[in-house]
């Protein structure tokens, strides 16, 4: 076993990662928003060929929560139970309407809540699990691999300054959720200060876009200073548009006199509810790989909403097990809430998101043990067994597969859950089923 895994032991204080029939709806839905929405000029192609997926990832963003329509739209998703354990299927979905806006169970400050839910009976109680994926994922078919328990979708510009439109399946308790503290700040200028001196009063936007893996180009920020400086005073109505749109967009803020930049990646890390520099991992790692990276994390403030019913259950700490790990979203959601973490088997390919962890682990003073795992595939049920009796067992499941097959930015082919790395949901429910059928038999035992 131990030639499979990498373990770090520190001490002291802890307090503290996607079908064809969906395709060709997206498209169409890509199309309609693409011609209502951002009226793209043929000379801005260049731009877009580097993010053909991008557009839908904000369709149902609005500028501000509170700018949404007071009449909910909602679609009740029929998720079948089915008293048989999950099995690795493969099957083509039809597109899920989804909610607007993305409340999930609810979000502070909004009035619609939840606080009590009915499970699947094979999905209640521990160990917990919370898996998290694009909005655009085959969610009928994730939820019915995990237990049947319907997806909670929640847009994370109810929480934090940026959007963020993800599902989750979880089995997690619901009431008494609450905000890590100090709580994010909600809109960019509460977050970038200094960007306040130079935003025109006609960019009325507070809330940025889903973080992205591409940035904008030079040639697109010096378009856009040309044409503000061209007109001399108050640009014209078609100027401002074509900027507003390409700052929503391309995420841009202002930092100078018509100067519109994209974000600095530690002014995303803030955004994503990390430390400025936390993906610096020690040095050595690269601006495109810290950009990766962060595109492909949880939002930190709003995993943590989630997870904080967890802190009164684990006073003592947490044993997790961390599948697809990235830049440790999970862990630190778990440090900024002070839960300890006993334990925390980590499963992560990148070596450079590994570096990041485990400067993070250093950095924090963790208490716990740091076990590493590169691939998935090494977590065979023997291994798996062996370290739930040396730890007594995982708490939670935590993590998000990657969502290279699915949608968004980041795509890299169309082959849904059956791409090459999607593919690794299912990887994610065959280490759960192990996880849950062992703690049972602990239990019994």
């Amino acid at each position: 076993m131990e030639e499979n895994l990498h373990r770090v032991s520190r001490s002291p204080d802890v307090g503290t990662h996607n079908q064809n029939d969906s395709v060709a709806e997206d498209n169409r839905r890509r199309r309609h928003y693409n011609h209502h929405t951002h009226g793209v000029q043929a000379k801005d192609s260049a731009d877009w060929n580097a993010v053909d997926d991008l557009d839908f990832e904000i369709l149902n963003f609005h500028s501000s929560p509170s700018n949404a329509d007071d009449d909910m739209d909602f679609e009740i998703v029929n998720f079948h139970s089915s008293p048989s354990s999950p099995s690795p299927v493969v099957t083509n979905d039809e597109p899920l309407r989804l909610p607007i806006p993305m409340l999930g169970l609810g979000v502070p400050n909004e009035q619609l809540f939840v606080t009590q839910r009915s499970l699947p009976e094979l999905a209640r109680g521990p160990p917990y699990f919370y898996y998290e994926n694009v909005v655009l994922a085959p969610w009928e078919t994730i939820s019915r691999h995990l237990y049947d328990v319907a997806p909670e979708f929640v847009d994370s510009s109810f929480i934090c300054a940026a959007a963020r439109e993800r599902g989750y399946v979880h089995n997690l308790p619901i009431s008494n959720r609450y905000l890590i503290q100090p709580p994010p700040k909600h809109t960019i200028q509460e977050v970038l200060p200094l960007t306040k001196n130079w935003w025109p009063t006609w960019d009325t936007r507070t809330k940025l876009n889903c973080i992205f893996t591409v940035n904008a180009s030079s040639q697109l920020t010096n378009r856009i200073r040309s044409a503000l400086e061209a007109s001399r005073g108050e640009p014209p109505e078609e100027i401002k548009r074509y900027v507003i749109e390409q700052c929503k967009k391309w995420n841009l803020i202002w930092v100078g006199q018509n100067k519109a930049v994209p974000l600095e990646v530690n002014e995303i890390e803030t955004l994503m509810g990390f430390p400025i520099y936390h993906t610096r991992g020690g040095g050595g790692i690269s601006r495109a790989e810290r950009l990766k990276s962060l595109s492909n994390s949880f939002q930190v403030d709003t995993l943590a909403y989630h997870l904080s019913v967890l802190k009164p259950l684990f006073p003592d700490g947490i044993n997790v097990l961390s599948l697809f790990t990235g830049i440790g979203g999970g862990e630190m959601a778990l440090h900024r809430l002070q839960i300890p973490m006993k334990t925390v088997v980590s499963v992560e390919f990148s070596q450079a998101n590994k570096y990041i962890l485990r400067d993070f682990w250093e950095r924090t003073n963790q208490k716990g043990v740091l076990i590493e795992f590169e691939d998935v595939q090494d977590l065979t049920k023997d291994i798996i067994v062996e370290l739930m009796k040396q730890f007594g067992g995982f708490d939670i499941v935590i993590g998000g597969s990657p969502c290279n097959n699915l949608a968004g930015g980041n795509r890299v082919t169309p082959n849904g859950l059956e791409g090459e790395q999607s593919l690794m949901f299912y990887e994610y429910c065959r280490v759960l089923n192990v996880v849950r059928q062992t703690a049972k038999e602990m239990r019994r035992s």
